[in-house]
């Protein structure tokens, strides 16, 4: 049983470093969740386009985590080396890469974002109406714009943080965040306290507002404690990089960024797909996938967990401690998602009754979020094991393990069977869904192997 539970230490460690980082996703996720219940207190079609720009804006984040990880692998690995000069590399990387990303960014979303709204918008349910849908979700799109720059930049310096040991900043920087988008969202969506009702309109300033202050905390605190982050001295002086690991991290990130872009382009493909089964369904999933991010967080939290202490072990080359210490992760999510999804499936039907909203869309809910609350033991193994082979840098394999799948499987799957069959949405959604059983089996053959255990590090010059 020591191969499969670890002692008090190990999940001492575990915890050190999994519990600030779940404890600012709760944080996160609740008051994500708080401000979709807002606007959904408005109306279905003003919570249907908040839904589908957030699905979009998701892509874009996305490519941010992408961008990161794949040089964020190198920053764990040196950070395991105590290489100064390699984390500092891997920082400048980071800037560049997340840069050319949120001009991208700001290019589709500000000159195609009412094409990629319609695309969500299909008759076939009784509740919605699609023009105010439409326009709802641009103005919000709109003003969210204004928050792509301090994401990328929060993104870039709180991973840095993480990966170099520093996990209780980003999550302070976190709490203040959601502190400032819940205030503001009460205020400026109701017209409380003088200001006027801006419903989304004022949903998406207080969101670019919260960004604004999480970069600022974020950036703020590292430049001035460059004695415990002396990675930061410097960082700007130059965006000179090493050939050798420019060279490594394209070749070990380019995939991932691949794999982070594809696999969210794959999740808003199989959202459209469902979508022509009507509006309601829209905001049935997005109901399912507000909650379903709250209690998400006990396994999200330990991915990160797991490509951090992974990383560090393999930094160092201690090999068979790594994959040990993946493997008593992975066991330990496993069983906290079964705990997790029971309580989801218990209080699914419950959930949706806090949305002003039609009884077609609670129902929808209530059905998904059942199915979620079944799934959750595979989706939080899946992630695990997805961030226990990423850690050793064989970015092609995660790759394969993650967005090929979803783009082969999941995405004409759900496109066949919500066009080609009268089976139910929810029928087609758990069994969309249920493809992550194939991937489990497919990421323990992997992860017990070993093939994805390599010091990425160790040979490149800085």
């Amino acid at each position: 049983m020591n191969k499969f539970i670890g002692d008090r230490k190990f999940y001492k460690s575990v915890f050190a470093i999994a519990l600030p980082i779940m404890a600012q996703n709760g944080i996160s996720s609740f008051v994500n969740m708080l401000d979709n219940l807002m606007v959904g207190r408005i109306g279905t079609e003003q919570l249907s386009g908040v839904s589908i720009v957030n699905d979009l804006m998701f892509v874009y984040q996305l490519c941010l985590f992408g961008a990161i990880s794949g040089a964020g692998i190198f920053t764990a690995q040196y950070f395991g080396q105590k290489n100064t000069i390699g984390v500092r590399d891997t920082f400048r990387i980071k800037i560049v890469i997340c840069g050319i990303i949120m001009l991208l960014g700001l290019g589709i979303f500000g000159f195609c974002d009412r094409t990629l709204i319609s695309y969500y918008l299909h008759e076939g349910s009784q509740s919605g109406d699609l023009a105010a849908t439409l326009e709802f979700g641009h103005i919000y799109m709109l003003i969210m714009l204004f928050g792509l720059l301090p994401q990328a930049a929060e993104f870039v310096y709180s991973s840095t943080l993480r990966e170099t040991g520093e996990t209780v900043v980003p999550m302070r920087a976190s709490f203040a965040a959601v502190f400032i988008n819940l205030v503001f969202n009460y205020i400026l969506i109701y017209g409380k306290f003088g200001f006027p009702v801006l419903g989304v309109a004022g949903a998406a300033a207080a969101t670019v507002l919260s960004r604004i202050v999480q970069a600022a905390i974020v950036i703020f605190w590292t430049h001035r404690h460059n004695d415990k982050k002396p990675y930061i001295i410097g960082a700007f002086s130059t965006f000179k990089v090493s050939a050798g690991l420019i060279r490594k991290v394209c070749v070990t990130g380019l995939p991932l960024v691949i794999n982070e872009s594809l696999w969210s382009i794959g999740i808003v493909l199989q959202k459209q797909s469902y979508s022509v089964r009507g509006l309601a369904v829209v905001a049935g999933l997005n109901i399912n996938s507000t909650f379903f991010n709250v209690f998400a967080i006990c396994f999200v939290s330990f991915g990160d967990a797991v490509a951090i202490l992974v990383g560090q072990l393999l930094g160092a080359g201690k090999m068979n401690e790594a994959k040990d210490t993946g493997l008593k992760i992975n066991i330990f999510v496993t069983f906290s998602c079964i705990v997790v999804g029971s309580i989801l499936f218990l209080v699914a039907p419950y959930l949706p009754l806090f949305y002003n909203t039609t009884d077609e869309v609670r129902a929808l809910a209530s059905d998904f979020l059942k199915v979620t609350g079944i799934m959750m033991p595979l989706f939080g193994l899946c992630h695990s094991l997805y961030f226990t082979i990423r850690a050793g840098g064989k970015t092609f394999i995660t790759f394969l393990f993650d967005s090929a799948f979803l783009m082969v499987i999941g995405v004409p799957m759900a496109y066949f069977l919500t066009r080609y069959t009268n089976l139910s949405i929810v029928t087609v959604y758990a069994l969309c869904e249920g493809t992550a059983l194939i991937k489990v089996f497919i990421g323990f053959a992997i992860s017990a192997s070993g093939i994805w255990m390599q010091n990425i590090v160790e040979e490149i010059k800085t």
